[in-house]
């Protein structure tokens, strides 16, 4: 069975975030697509300190958190979302710290696992936030889930996130298509293999100058 994780990364277990998440989870339930939510934005995660342990112990320094317990759950996983509230026309920082941790710290391939992101937002900054979030995959092979709008709902509290039914309607088409993804690229992979990923090639010029 196809399996996605959810990542909470606002403070509020019961939230806006939260709203948004429980509507794609009943649609992934009705795929028959299993998920685990994870909440992270009520942990203390500090941000990656680029010190290199992770390269060669193949886990993050810091073992005070779910980085380390989330990053094999991750691993065996078709798909990722990630969804977050907006403070300061921004991601919130714990999910900010965690996701660059997780990503940083992870060797193993991420290529064709599916991910989207989801923001809350009372009015403005969604985009804005929307856009950090997508960075993570579009750097990793992850093709990107989107909707029939842009991942976001609206609403100060959970009650009127369930006033927004625009929004909730494309956190249901969101997950509809996300499985749809899933479950082509696992149809796909068996009958003309996944693309082939070129590496070793990375461009640096530390000097400021390059060859003339």
């Amino acid at each position: 069975m196809a399996k996605i994780i959810l990542l909470n990364g606002s403070p509020h277990p019961q939230g806006c975030t939260a709203t948004a998440l429980d509507e794609m989870i009943r649609i992934f339930d009705s795929e028959n697509i299993e998920t685990e939510l994870i909440h992270v934005g009520n942990k203390a995660i500090r941000g990656c300190i680029s010190c290199g342990y992770c390269e060669k112990n193949g886990k993050c320094v810091f073992d005070d958190d779910l980085v380390n317990e989330v990053a094999p759950k991750f691993e065996a996983a078709d798909g990722l979302v990630v969804g977050s509230p907006v403070y300061y026309g921004s991601p919130n920082g714990t999910i900010i710290s965690f996701m660059d941790r997780l990503f940083y710290s992870t060797d193993f391939s991420k290529h064709m696992k599916v991910g989207a992101a989801v923001v809350s937002c009372r009015r403005g900054g969604n985009t804005a936030s929307f856009d950090v979030l997508n960075k993570y995959f579009t750097i990793s092979g992850m093709p990107v889930a989107s909707s029939t709008y842009w991942n976001q709902v609206h609403g100060f509290t959970a009650e009127d996130v369930k006033k927004d039914l625009e929004g909730l309607q494309t956190m249901r088409n969101l997950a509809r298509n996300m499985a749809f993804m899933i479950k082509s690229f696992a149809a796909a992979r068996e009958t003309i293999g996944y693309p082939e990923v070129e590496s070793g090639i990375f461009t640096s010029f530390p000097d400021g100058k390059g060859d003339v």
